[in-house]
């Protein structure tokens, strides 16, 4: 199998249903492989047992917030790219997210699903 037809695979960590299954619907549909969690708790575990080529991430999550989630990437040196994905719309929460690792920051209610699709798109397929 060549480097091309491998699909690039994606991480969703969202607790919000709705968003959590238009995300992968888009990204399925745009010929990505998804894989979701629910809690940052999950989201650990599925980091654990698979690589992935990028992370959505929420911050605001159950059980492990996105911000933790962050740090123990940094610290178990988990290279992968992550697009925070928050309704956190202040500047030190972007901030502190870049710090720990995040390469783009979007507020939900200011992106349509659409333009995440395009963004994972253009960081994934260049």
């Amino acid at each position: 199998m060549s480097e091309d037809t491998i699909k690039k695979k994606v991480l969703i960590v969202e607790d919000r249903k709705p968003i959590l299954k238009a995300l992968s619907i888009k990204l399925e549909r745009s010929g990505f492989d998804v894989m979701t969690a629910e809690d940052g708790e999950i989201a650990l575990k599925t980091i654990e047992s698979n690589k992935f080529d990028l992370i959505l991430l929420d911050l605001v999550l159950p059980k492990i917030d996105g911000f933790s989630i962050l740090a123990e990437l940094k610290t178990r040196n988990i290279k992968t790219p992550v697009i925070v994905l928050s309704n956190l719309s202040q500047d030190q929460d972007e901030r502190r997210a870049r710090e720990l690792g995040a390469v783009d920051y979007y507020i939900k209610s200011d992106i349509a699903i659409n333009d995440v699709v395009k963004k994972v798109s253009t960081l994934l397929l260049k």
